[in-house]
Protein backbone atom coordinates (compact mmCIF):
# COMPACT_ATOMS: atom_id res chain seq x y z
CA UNK A 1 0.00 0.00 0.00
CA UNK A 2 1.28 3.47 -0.91
CA UNK A 3 2.83 5.43 1.94
CA UNK A 4 1.53 8.98 1.92
CA UNK A 5 4.53 11.23 2.55
CA UNK A 6 2.27 14.28 2.31
CA UNK A 7 -0.02 12.99 5.03
CA UNK A 8 0.78 15.79 7.50
CA UNK A 9 0.11 18.52 4.96
CA UNK A 10 -2.99 16.78 3.67
CA UNK A 11 -4.35 16.42 7.19
CA UNK A 12 -4.18 20.22 7.53
CA UNK A 13 -5.77 20.64 4.09
CA UNK A 14 -8.61 18.35 5.12
CA UNK A 15 -9.15 20.39 8.29
CA UNK A 16 -9.81 23.33 5.99
CA UNK A 17 -12.36 21.14 4.19
CA UNK A 18 -14.33 20.30 7.33
CA UNK A 19 -13.99 23.87 8.62
CA UNK A 20 -15.55 25.22 5.42
CA UNK A 21 -18.40 22.72 5.67
CA UNK A 22 -18.99 23.59 9.33
CA UNK A 23 -19.10 27.33 8.67
CA UNK A 24 -21.56 26.80 5.80
CA UNK A 25 -23.80 24.56 7.91
CA UNK A 26 -23.71 26.91 10.90
CA UNK A 27 -25.55 29.56 8.91
CA UNK A 28 -28.60 27.25 9.04
CA UNK A 29 -28.63 26.52 12.78
CA UNK A 30 -32.16 26.59 14.14
CA UNK A 31 -33.82 27.52 10.85
CA UNK A 32 -35.76 24.26 10.61
CA UNK A 33 -34.42 23.38 7.15
CA UNK A 34 -32.30 20.23 7.37
CA UNK A 35 -31.97 19.85 3.60
CA UNK A 36 -30.62 23.38 3.19
CA UNK A 37 -28.09 22.87 6.00
CA UNK A 38 -26.96 19.57 4.51
CA UNK A 39 -26.78 21.03 1.01
CA UNK A 40 -24.69 23.98 2.18
CA UNK A 41 -22.15 21.74 3.91
CA UNK A 42 -21.99 19.36 0.93
CA UNK A 43 -21.33 22.21 -1.49
CA UNK A 44 -18.66 23.75 0.74
CA UNK A 45 -16.92 20.41 1.31
CA UNK A 46 -16.91 19.58 -2.41
CA UNK A 47 -15.60 23.02 -3.37
CA UNK A 48 -12.75 22.90 -0.83
CA UNK A 49 -11.78 19.32 -1.75
CA UNK A 50 -11.52 20.47 -5.37
CA UNK A 51 -8.97 23.14 -4.36
CA UNK A 52 -6.52 20.48 -3.11
CA UNK A 53 -3.81 18.85 -5.25
CA UNK A 54 -4.67 15.17 -4.91
CA UNK A 55 -6.85 12.56 -6.61
CA UNK A 56 -9.70 11.65 -4.28
CA UNK A 57 -12.54 9.20 -4.69
CA UNK A 58 -15.51 8.98 -2.32
CA UNK A 59 -15.88 5.29 -1.43
CA UNK A 60 -18.73 5.76 1.03
CA UNK A 61 -20.78 8.88 1.62
CA UNK A 62 -23.66 9.80 3.89
CA UNK A 63 -26.91 11.05 2.43
CA UNK A 64 -28.62 8.62 0.09
CA UNK A 65 -30.26 6.50 2.79
CA UNK A 66 -32.10 9.65 3.90
CA UNK A 67 -32.56 11.01 0.36
CA UNK A 68 -30.45 13.99 1.42
CA UNK A 69 -27.76 15.98 -0.42
CA UNK A 70 -24.50 14.06 -0.57
CA UNK A 71 -21.05 13.57 -1.91
CA UNK A 72 -21.97 10.36 -3.68
CA UNK A 73 -20.10 7.07 -3.61
CA UNK A 74 -17.77 7.00 -6.60
CA UNK A 75 -17.53 10.78 -6.92
CA UNK A 76 -14.03 12.07 -7.76
CA UNK A 77 -12.67 15.20 -6.11
CA UNK A 78 -9.40 17.11 -6.05
CA UNK A 79 -7.24 18.77 -8.66
CA UNK A 80 -5.65 15.47 -9.70
CA UNK A 81 -2.20 13.99 -9.39
CA UNK A 82 -0.71 12.27 -6.35
CA UNK A 83 -1.46 11.16 -3.76
CA UNK A 84 -4.38 8.98 -4.80
CA UNK A 85 -6.80 8.62 -1.90
CA UNK A 86 -10.05 7.03 -0.86
CA UNK A 87 -12.44 9.21 1.15
CA UNK A 88 -15.28 8.53 3.56
CA UNK A 89 -17.34 11.64 4.20
CA UNK A 90 -20.28 12.94 6.15
CA UNK A 91 -20.49 16.64 5.25
CA UNK A 92 -22.98 17.16 8.08
CA UNK A 93 -23.27 14.60 10.85
CA UNK A 94 -26.50 15.29 12.79
CA UNK A 95 -28.38 17.28 10.16
CA UNK A 96 -31.54 17.56 12.25
CA UNK A 97 -29.50 18.86 15.17
CA UNK A 98 -28.47 21.83 13.04
CA UNK A 99 -31.98 22.39 11.73
CA UNK A 100 -33.49 22.43 15.23
CA UNK A 101 -30.59 23.83 17.24
CA UNK A 102 -29.74 20.64 19.12
CA UNK A 103 -26.20 19.70 20.21
CA UNK A 104 -23.56 17.43 18.67
CA UNK A 105 -23.29 18.32 14.97
CA UNK A 106 -19.99 17.91 13.11
CA UNK A 107 -18.58 17.84 9.57
CA UNK A 108 -16.42 14.76 9.09
CA UNK A 109 -13.98 13.27 6.58
CA UNK A 110 -11.59 10.31 6.65
CA UNK A 111 -8.92 9.40 4.14
CA UNK A 112 -6.48 6.67 3.23
CA UNK A 113 -4.61 5.24 0.23
CA UNK A 114 -6.60 3.62 -2.56
CA UNK A 115 -8.18 0.42 -1.24
CA UNK A 116 -7.75 1.27 2.43
CA UNK A 117 -11.32 2.34 3.25
CA UNK A 118 -14.36 0.09 3.00
CA UNK A 119 -16.51 0.92 0.00
CA UNK A 120 -20.23 0.31 0.11
CA UNK A 121 -23.70 1.80 0.04
CA UNK A 122 -25.12 4.28 2.51
CA UNK A 123 -27.34 1.99 4.57
CA UNK A 124 -27.56 0.66 8.15
CA UNK A 125 -25.41 -1.53 10.39
CA UNK A 126 -25.51 -3.14 13.81
CA UNK A 127 -22.54 -1.79 15.76
CA UNK A 128 -20.65 -2.24 18.97
CA UNK A 129 -17.61 -0.09 19.73
CA UNK A 130 -15.22 0.09 22.67
CA UNK A 131 -11.91 1.67 23.62
CA UNK A 132 -8.46 0.05 23.83
CA UNK A 133 -8.82 -1.73 27.16
CA UNK A 134 -11.90 -3.67 26.02
CA UNK A 135 -10.93 -4.08 22.36
CA UNK A 136 -10.41 -7.86 22.61
CA UNK A 137 -13.58 -8.61 24.56
CA UNK A 138 -16.53 -7.83 22.29
CA UNK A 139 -18.56 -10.20 20.12
CA UNK A 140 -21.40 -8.90 17.95
CA UNK A 141 -23.24 -12.22 18.31
CA UNK A 142 -22.93 -12.44 22.09
CA UNK A 143 -25.85 -11.48 24.34
CA UNK A 144 -25.77 -7.90 25.59
CA UNK A 145 -25.25 -9.03 29.18
CA UNK A 146 -22.26 -11.18 28.22
CA UNK A 147 -20.58 -8.35 26.30
CA UNK A 148 -21.15 -5.93 29.16
CA UNK A 149 -19.75 -8.34 31.73
CA UNK A 150 -16.57 -8.85 29.68
CA UNK A 151 -16.21 -5.14 28.96
CA UNK A 152 -16.64 -4.30 32.64
CA UNK A 153 -13.96 -6.82 33.59
CA UNK A 154 -11.53 -5.39 31.01
CA UNK A 155 -12.17 -1.88 32.35
CA UNK A 156 -11.83 -3.05 35.95
CA UNK A 157 -15.34 -1.83 36.65
CA UNK A 158 -18.61 -3.24 37.87
CA UNK A 159 -21.27 -3.62 35.18
CA UNK A 160 -23.28 -1.03 37.11
CA UNK A 161 -20.52 1.49 36.42
CA UNK A 162 -20.41 0.87 32.64
CA UNK A 163 -22.08 3.51 30.44
CA UNK A 164 -23.51 2.51 27.06
CA UNK A 165 -24.40 5.19 24.51
CA UNK A 166 -27.33 4.43 22.19
CA UNK A 167 -29.20 6.37 19.52
CA UNK A 168 -32.67 7.24 20.81
CA UNK A 169 -34.73 5.31 18.25
CA UNK A 170 -37.79 3.06 18.44
CA UNK A 171 -35.69 0.26 16.96
CA UNK A 172 -33.58 0.24 20.13
CA UNK A 173 -36.35 -0.30 22.68
CA UNK A 174 -35.38 -3.95 23.25
CA UNK A 175 -31.66 -3.19 23.25
CA UNK A 176 -32.09 -0.48 25.88
CA UNK A 177 -34.15 -2.86 28.01
CA UNK A 178 -31.41 -5.52 27.78
CA UNK A 179 -28.70 -3.05 28.77
CA UNK A 180 -30.69 -1.91 31.77
CA UNK A 181 -31.53 -5.49 32.75
CA UNK A 182 -27.81 -6.30 32.69
CA UNK A 183 -27.32 -3.45 35.15
CA UNK A 184 -25.42 -0.94 33.02
CA UNK A 185 -26.19 2.73 32.47
CA UNK A 186 -27.74 4.02 29.24
CA UNK A 187 -27.04 7.39 27.72
CA UNK A 188 -29.38 8.28 24.85
CA UNK A 189 -28.48 10.64 22.01
CA UNK A 190 -30.72 12.04 19.29
CA UNK A 191 -28.02 11.83 16.60
CA UNK A 192 -24.27 11.57 16.14
CA UNK A 193 -22.90 8.07 16.55
CA UNK A 194 -19.51 8.96 15.00
CA UNK A 195 -18.71 11.15 17.98
CA UNK A 196 -20.32 8.61 20.30
CA UNK A 197 -18.21 5.73 18.98
CA UNK A 198 -15.01 7.78 19.13
CA UNK A 199 -15.82 8.83 22.70
CA UNK A 200 -15.24 5.23 23.83
CA UNK A 201 -11.53 5.74 23.04
CA UNK A 202 -11.18 9.03 24.88
CA UNK A 203 -10.32 8.79 28.59
CA UNK A 204 -12.74 10.57 30.89
CA UNK A 205 -15.38 10.93 28.17
CA UNK A 206 -17.83 9.07 30.40
CA UNK A 207 -18.68 6.66 27.57
CA UNK A 208 -17.55 3.03 27.67
CA UNK A 209 -19.52 1.37 24.87
CA UNK A 210 -21.54 2.23 21.77
CA UNK A 211 -24.30 -0.21 20.83
CA UNK A 212 -27.11 -0.23 18.28
CA UNK A 213 -28.04 0.34 14.66
CA UNK A 214 -26.65 3.32 12.78
CA UNK A 215 -25.37 4.35 9.38
CA UNK A 216 -22.75 2.39 7.45
CA UNK A 217 -20.93 5.58 6.46
CA UNK A 218 -20.70 6.54 10.12
CA UNK A 219 -19.28 3.07 10.86
CA UNK A 220 -16.41 3.57 8.41
CA UNK A 221 -15.79 7.12 9.60
CA UNK A 222 -15.68 6.00 13.24
CA UNK A 223 -13.50 2.97 12.43
CA UNK A 224 -10.61 5.20 11.34
CA UNK A 225 -9.96 7.02 14.65
CA UNK A 226 -11.05 4.03 16.74
CA UNK A 227 -8.47 1.84 15.04
CA UNK A 228 -5.75 4.50 15.29
CA UNK A 229 -6.44 4.95 19.02
CA UNK A 230 -6.42 1.20 19.70
CA UNK A 231 -10.13 0.54 20.14
CA UNK A 232 -12.44 -1.77 18.21
CA UNK A 233 -15.71 -1.53 16.32
CA UNK A 234 -17.64 -4.53 15.06
CA UNK A 235 -20.45 -4.10 12.52
CA UNK A 236 -22.91 -6.11 10.44
CA UNK A 237 -25.27 -4.79 7.77
CA UNK A 238 -28.85 -4.35 8.93
CA UNK A 239 -30.92 -3.29 5.88
CA UNK A 240 -34.27 -1.85 6.86
CA UNK A 241 -36.19 -2.89 3.73
CA UNK A 242 -35.95 -4.56 0.32
CA UNK A 243 -34.47 -1.43 -1.25
CA UNK A 244 -31.55 -1.51 1.16
CA UNK A 245 -31.11 -5.26 0.66
CA UNK A 246 -30.94 -4.50 -3.05
CA UNK A 247 -28.13 -2.03 -2.39
CA UNK A 248 -26.13 -4.72 -0.63
CA UNK A 249 -26.76 -7.18 -3.46
CA UNK A 250 -25.68 -4.57 -6.01
CA UNK A 251 -22.38 -4.18 -4.17
CA UNK A 252 -22.01 -7.97 -3.67
CA UNK A 253 -21.92 -7.55 0.11
CA UNK A 254 -22.70 -10.29 2.62
CA UNK A 255 -25.50 -9.39 5.01
CA UNK A 256 -24.22 -11.87 7.61
CA UNK A 257 -20.54 -10.90 7.70
CA UNK A 258 -19.13 -9.15 10.75
CA UNK A 259 -16.65 -6.38 9.93
CA UNK A 260 -13.97 -5.20 12.35
CA UNK A 261 -12.09 -1.89 12.37
CA UNK A 262 -9.17 -3.28 10.36
CA UNK A 263 -11.54 -4.41 7.60
CA UNK A 264 -13.23 -1.01 7.46
CA UNK A 265 -9.97 0.97 7.59
CA UNK A 266 -6.81 -0.88 6.51
CA UNK A 267 -3.25 0.04 7.33
CA UNK A 268 -1.79 3.03 9.18
CA UNK A 269 -1.76 5.72 6.49
CA UNK A 270 -5.13 7.07 7.61
CA UNK A 271 -6.45 10.45 8.68
CA UNK A 272 -9.67 11.53 10.37
CA UNK A 273 -10.78 15.15 10.55
CA UNK A 274 -13.88 16.69 12.09
CA UNK A 275 -15.05 20.25 12.74
CA UNK A 276 -17.84 21.13 15.15
CA UNK A 277 -20.98 22.92 13.99
CA UNK A 278 -22.84 22.96 17.31
CA UNK A 279 -21.25 22.12 20.68
CA UNK A 280 -21.00 18.38 21.33
CA UNK A 281 -19.07 15.85 23.45
CA UNK A 282 -15.97 16.05 21.23
CA UNK A 283 -15.91 19.58 19.82
CA UNK A 284 -17.24 23.07 20.34
CA UNK A 285 -19.33 24.47 17.55
CA UNK A 286 -18.80 27.42 15.22
CA UNK A 287 -18.58 30.75 17.07
CA UNK A 288 -19.31 33.99 15.27
CA UNK A 289 -18.44 37.56 16.29
CA UNK A 290 -18.54 40.85 14.41
CA UNK A 291 -15.09 40.32 12.93
CA UNK A 292 -14.16 36.61 13.13
CA UNK A 293 -15.54 33.11 12.87
CA UNK A 294 -13.95 30.57 15.22
CA UNK A 295 -13.92 26.86 14.37
CA UNK A 296 -12.91 23.91 16.53
CA UNK A 297 -11.55 20.79 14.85
CA UNK A 298 -10.06 17.40 15.63
CA UNK A 299 -7.37 15.59 13.61
CA UNK A 300 -6.41 11.95 14.21
CA UNK A 301 -3.43 10.63 12.22
CA UNK A 302 -2.57 6.98 11.83
CA UNK A 303 1.14 7.40 11.08
CA UNK A 304 1.79 9.16 14.38
CA UNK A 305 -1.18 7.76 16.36
CA UNK A 306 -1.91 11.27 17.55
CA UNK A 307 -5.06 13.25 18.22
CA UNK A 308 -4.85 17.03 17.86
CA UNK A 309 -7.40 19.73 18.57
CA UNK A 310 -7.19 22.81 16.36
CA UNK A 311 -8.86 26.17 16.97
CA UNK A 312 -8.91 28.47 13.94
CA UNK A 313 -9.86 32.15 13.70
CA UNK A 314 -11.25 33.11 10.27
CA UNK A 315 -11.56 36.80 9.41
CA UNK A 316 -15.03 37.69 8.17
Amino acid sequence: MLCINMDRNLALEFVRVTEAAAIAAAAWIGRGDAMAADGASVDAMRERFNDISFSGRVVIGEGSKDEAPELYTGEKVGKGGKPVLDLAVDPLECTDSVAYGRPNAMCVAASGPRGSLFSGPDTYMWKIAVGPKASKTINLDAPVAVNLKKIASALDKKVADVTVIVLDRDRHVNLIAEIRKAGAKVRLITDGDVAAALATCIPDSGIDVLMGIGGSTEAVLAAVPIKILGGEILCRFKPKDDHHRGLLKKHSLNEKKVYCAEELAKGKDLTFTASGVIDGPLLRGVQTTDHIIITHSLVVRGQTETMRYITTHHRR
